[in-house]
């Protein structure tokens, strides 16, 4: 691990407190979630539920994350066996990756890819094989066919696949997802989904989100990971859960169990509540991180910063060579002293970081007001 030093979001968010700047950098929000969330968390609190929960996660979550995936996704899995509740998506991705790859094993995966990948990949003794997303000349990213199908081979265990992605915002295609369904298929490699947004996909949006386990023969072979933070606005809770085949779930349990073993008893049955809000709760919730994307990227346009399109997720990409000369790490550097605003340079998030070398991350998780002084502070660009 000594490659891999304190995360950029670590660095970012201190020079923001140290220097009083709007935290854009790290992708939290600033509100609570849902009421009735959190009155069962208190509930649970009061109510005895502070102990150890069972290992694979209480059985009314482990209820409710099956049906929430049966009722937006058409997927069913089985909560004795098929679903398990982890610490966050991060220690999912972790246990997953430790469970299912030996060392010299390769990763299939897509830069910019968030910081935990690489090193779940390198904890395992595995090799990661990045193929590189790159904006188009309208701003959106894509992949080149034949270069996802030159990083497979008969060392790929899996293809780690993010989407909607952090940090470019894009959301994969039906065709895009068909190539890669295809490639796992021909190489007999598992799949392992990190959809931790599934549900922030904005309307303006030309894609949908599709779990890559509701295509022909993917079920079997891919782990669906996500998480209650992003979607009900508790990331500091760190509930998430993978599902998958019943042998693919009993690997991951094996590594979970050794890890954090349980976590979050008494936030387990406030998710669980929470996972079966009315459509209304989705829909408002959506619509609201819409408004803040426009809110935000209109600010940065008024800046003089070129702004790349955001599909869903927490983010949005801004171009800045017009603005500065340095690279995005010296330009994040210096922005909160230059006008009392912290980001994220997109380039810490690639192997290969030239096609990445001025794109900077924006969060646009925030109280409206928030995003209000941020766009104002900008404007000293």
């Amino acid at each position: 691990m000594r490659p891999f030093g304190t995360t950029i979001f670590a660095e970012m968010s201190a020079l923001a407190v140290r220097t009083g700047a709007v935290n854009l950098g790290q992708g939290f929000p600033d509100t609570d979630g849902p009421p009735e969330m959190l009155a069962a968390a208190e509930q649970a609190l009061r109510g005895g539920r502070n102990q150890y929960p069972p290992g694979p996660g209480i059985p009314e979550l482990r209820a409710a994350v099956g049906r929430h995936q049966q009722r937006f996704w058409g997927l069913g899995y089985d909560p004795d066996g098929e679903i398990l509740i982890t610490a966050g998506a991060t220690e999912a991705i972790a246990a997953t990756i430790l469970a299912l790859c030996e060392p010299g094993d390769e990763v299939v995966c897509f830069e910019p890819f968030y910081d935990s990948y690489a090193a779940s990949i390198a904890l395992a003794g595995a090799v990661r094989r990045p193929v590189t997303l790159t904006p188009s000349e309208t701003g959106n990213f894509g992949f080149d066919p034949e270069r996802l199908r030159a990083a497979f081979s008969d060392r790929t265990r899996l293809v780690l696949l993010n989407s909607p992605h952090n940090p470019t915002g894009k959301v994969f295609a039906r065709a895009e997802l068909e190539l890669i369904a295809a490639l796992c298929r021909e190489h007999d490699v598992y799949a392992v989904t990190d959809e931790v947004y599934e549900h922030l996909v904005f309307t303006d949006s030309a894609e949908q989100h599709i779990p890559l386990a509701t295509l022909d023969g993917m079920r079997e072979r891919t782990l669906r990971i996500s998480s209650a933070g992003k979607t009900f606005s508790c990331t500091g809770w760190k509930i998430g859960w993978v599902s998958g085949p019943r042998a693919l779930i009993s690997a991951v349990t094996r590594v979970k169990q050794f890890l954090t073993y349980v976590n979050g008893g008494p936030f387990q049955p406030a998710i669980a509540v929470a996972l079966d809000l009315p459509d209304e709760y989705y829909q408002g919730f959506r619509a609201g991180l819409q408004d803040r994307r426009d809110q935000l990227a209109a600010g940065l346009r008024q800046a003089g910063l070129r702004v790349l399109p955001s599909d869903g997720t927490y983010f949005i990409t801004a171009d800045i060579s017009d603005k500065s000369k340095k690279d995005g790490i010296g330009f994040c550097l210096e922005l909160p002293e230059r006008v009392g605003v912290a980001a994220i340079p997109t380039q810490v998030f690639y192997d290969n970081q030239e096609p990445a070398r001025t794109l900077v991350r924006f969060a646009f998780c925030k109280r409206e007001s928030v995003i209000e002084e941020a766009v104002t502070r900008l404007a000293g660009l």
